[in-house]
């Protein structure tokens, strides 16, 4: 396994396992299944709805609690400093931990000033090891940055060959922040498994187009958490440390570069309308379980 350090010495792997989709009923077996393929960084978040079977399995593998870098994220209905505050709480009773290694802002939206302060004052108690953001754009990065108490450590953005973000990490890089990749693989949108480019790479490697890919990505220095129910190929992606992109590789997959999300932007005020009523549906759902519980 290879690292990244992160601004406050932090070590974090740069392979780790996400479980954004997920489903409830496949999580603990998919987390175990990653731990036994040798993954030690589980990426998970409040609105993945999966965080306590995350810590069920954590629990179940055996492992040293300090031997995994766990990750997780507020989401936006939850922003706010007491909000934030009383959700991380919830998040370490979910999780079955005292601490969270990495805890993000999931989206650039609503009071994320008054969530970041309590990430603060959680990171300076201790029951935060590191703190960072996910999906900020690099003026929204930049805005964060420059005026917090304490500077994000981590950004995990959409990152794939089709959408490089070449301008923000080079932000990121000037700000001291690492980039993390959600989407390694663009979930495959606009056909990048089938990549002319990427599939001749591999067959050079004698590797598949997603073990290019997260070559690709570490070379570049992004962390990435690819994402499977699949255990082979679990195992598959985490076999990229045996072989390593030479300059021209690394060109021809630079070229790649579409410059544009193959998801959403969240510059277009549609989108950010969506979230918005994503958010109030939500809170609705949540004031009408609270009902029945009174019932």
């Amino acid at each position: 396994m290879e690292y990244v350090t992160l601004s406050n010495g932090v070590k974090m792997p740069i392979l780790g396992y996400g479980v954004y989709q997920v489903t409830k009923d496949e999580c603990e077996r998919c987390v175990l299944d990653a731990l036994k393929a040798g993954y030690r960084a589980i990426d998970t978040a409040q609105s993945y709805f999966n965080e306590e079977e995350v810590g069920a399995a954590i629990k179940k593998s055996g492992i040293a609690r300090e031997d995994i870098f766990l990750t997780s994220k507020v989401w936006v209905e939850h922003y706010g400093y007491e909000e934030c505050r009383k959700s991380v709480e919830e998040s370490l009773k979910k999780l079955q931990t005292d601490y969270i290694d990495l805890m993000l802002l999931h989206q650039p939206f609503s009071d994320y000033y008054g969530a970041w302060r309590a990430l603060e004052d959680l990171y300076e108690e201790g029951k935060l090891r590191a703190i960072g953001i996910s999906n900020f754009y690099p003026d929204r990065m930049v805005d964060i940055t420059s005026f917090a108490r304490i500077r994000p450590m981590i950004n995990q953005v959409e990152t794939h060959p089709y959408n490089q973000q070449v301008l923000a990490k080079e932000y990121m890089d000037k700000y001291g922040v690492q980039i993390e990749a959600w989407a390694p693989f663009g979930e495959g949108r606009g056909g990048l498994f089938e990549d002319a480019t990427l599939k001749e790479i591999g067959a050079k490697y004698g590797k598949t187009t997603a073990q290019v890919m997260l070559r690709w990505h570490i070379q570049r220095g992004v962390v990435v958490i690819p994402k499977s129910t699949h255990y082979e190929r679990m195992v598959e992606n985490f076999d990229v440390f045996d072989f390593s992109l030479d300059a021209e590789d690394m060109e021809k997959i630079a070229a790649l570069d579409k410059k544009e999300s193959s998801f959403f932007s969240h510059y277009d005020p549609a989108m950010v309308e969506w979230f918005v009523q994503m958010v109030e549906e939500r809170k609705q759902n949540h004031d009408s379980s609270k009902e029945k519980k009174s019932w």
